[in-house]
């Protein structure tokens, strides 16, 4: 028999402190770093775990019989809620796996250009470096302004760096150092007129944004479960547009291949599938505190948090709320040095003060990005306005 456990607890009367009790955070300190590694519910770390307890009982039964349409059944629910088809989609580990999946599918030779944005995340960059390296291929940057960059000016970026040499173009939807929403369905339009495919890394936008990935129509998507919509690690997807699937291959070759699509992702080799599973009880707790309405109060949350910081430090935001959702970056007011080492020297003067806030450089500045969840409230922000005038005082 199959496992379910999708119940969640009631629906909180409010969010915030009040529900904390939800997860295993360490409540002593400072947490506003969702958007690193999210945060997974006590309720969802229990369906998960009724899953693994089901297929330690019986473990050849269960990878043979009761894996396959599990897995299915948690693609289609995980598709519906994302605008998508359960057959285009299939499960990774995390969205830089799905990267790497289409990215190295691909052939690319001496010449040819793969185009990434200023501002892409540092694990895809690495991915796009490496197969440009072995390929002779070119890696183009389309740069995005910042701070205050407009939806105006990062489309006219990507269209100006197209060349008829383009490949592929990898981009954003909400990019991770500077936290910004891209308006991603004019950048795909713009690259789809060139005819160039689009590769989306979504890492950061299932349950932090509503998605139509069939609206969207990017050739390829990729999006990790574990983030906003608070999955148990590891669990991430890949959609891709039905034209595209028969070139894509998972990292891993298996007894899939050549069967197709579904057939060489779904498995990859043995594993603890119980993330993959656990994501119905995930998408049930998101809907449970909201939906859309949670993910429009955290929007508005991370404004207001990232207003207070910039009032107390006398700086500014990294972008108005037009190009932001649940994450927000705001200038730090610091001599340091603009560079990953000043970054860090920052962070850990946070850390030892109970508070784990990224800290990037960017535009010749030293930037702080916060996030805002189910279980933040506007006290959080006043605590860290405290903190980081304090670490910076030292």
């Amino acid at each position: 028999m199959t496992a379910t456990a999708t119940s969640v607890s009631p629906k909180p009367a409010e969010l915030g402190a009040s529900i904390r009790g939800e997860w295993l955070l360490d409540w002593s300190k400072l947490t506003v770093n969702h958007g690193a590694y999210g945060a997974t519910p006590k309720t969802v770390l229990a369906a998960q775990d009724v899953w693994r307890r089901q297929m330690e009982s019986q473990p050849s039964l269960f990878m043979r019989s009761v894996l396959p349409p599990a897995l299915r059944q948690a693609a289609d629910a995980l598709a519906d809620f994302l605008g998508a088809k359960g057959e285009d989609l299939v499960f990774v580990d995390n969205a830089t796996s799905g990267c790497n999946a289409v990215l190295r599918s691909l052939d690319f030779a001496p010449g040819d250009e793969i185009l990434i944005l200023s501002h892409a995340y540092g694990a895809v960059r690495n991915t796009v470096a490496y197969l440009a390296e072995r390929s002779g291929a070119r890696i183009v940057e389309a740069p995005i302004a910042f701070p205050q960059p407009s939806a105006t000016q990062i489309v006219a970026a990507v269209a100006a760096a197209i060349t008829p040499r383009t490949r592929i173009a990898v981009l954003d939807h909400i990019t991770s150092s500077s936290a910004l929403l891209l308006p991603m369905a004019e950048l795909i339009a713009v690259c789809r007129a060139a005819g160039v495919p689009v590769l989306v890394d979504g890492a950061h936008a299932p349950g932090q944004i509503a998605l139509d990935l069939q609206g969207l129509d990017a050739d390829w998507y990729v999006g990790n479960c574990h983030k906003w919509l608070m999955a148990p690690k590891g669990c991430a997807f890949l959609w891709a547009r039905p034209d595209r699937q028969a070139a894509i291959h998972p990292l891993t070759i298996s007894h899939g291949f050549a069967g197709g699509y579904l057939a060489e992702f779904d498995w990859t080799g043995t594993r603890d599938p119980s993330a993959f599973l656990a994501v119905t009880a995930a998408l049930a707790f998101h809907q449970d505190l909201g939906g859309a309405a949670l993910r429009a109060r955290n929007a508005d949350l991370a404004g207001r948090g990232a207003e207070i910081l910039a009032t107390a430090l006398g700086t500014e935001t990294g972008s108005g709320p037009e190009l932001a959702r649940a994450m927000r970056l705001v200038r730090l007011p610091v001599r340091f040095e603009a560079s990953a080492e000043g970054a860090l020297a920052i962070r850990r003067r946070f850390e030892v003060r109970g508070c784990d806030a990224p800290v990037s450089a960017l535009a010749g500045g030293l930037w702080l990005r916060l996030s805002a969840q189910a279980y933040n409230e506007e006290a959080d922000y006043e605590r860290l306005a405290a903190l980081v005038q304090a670490a910076l005082a030292e």
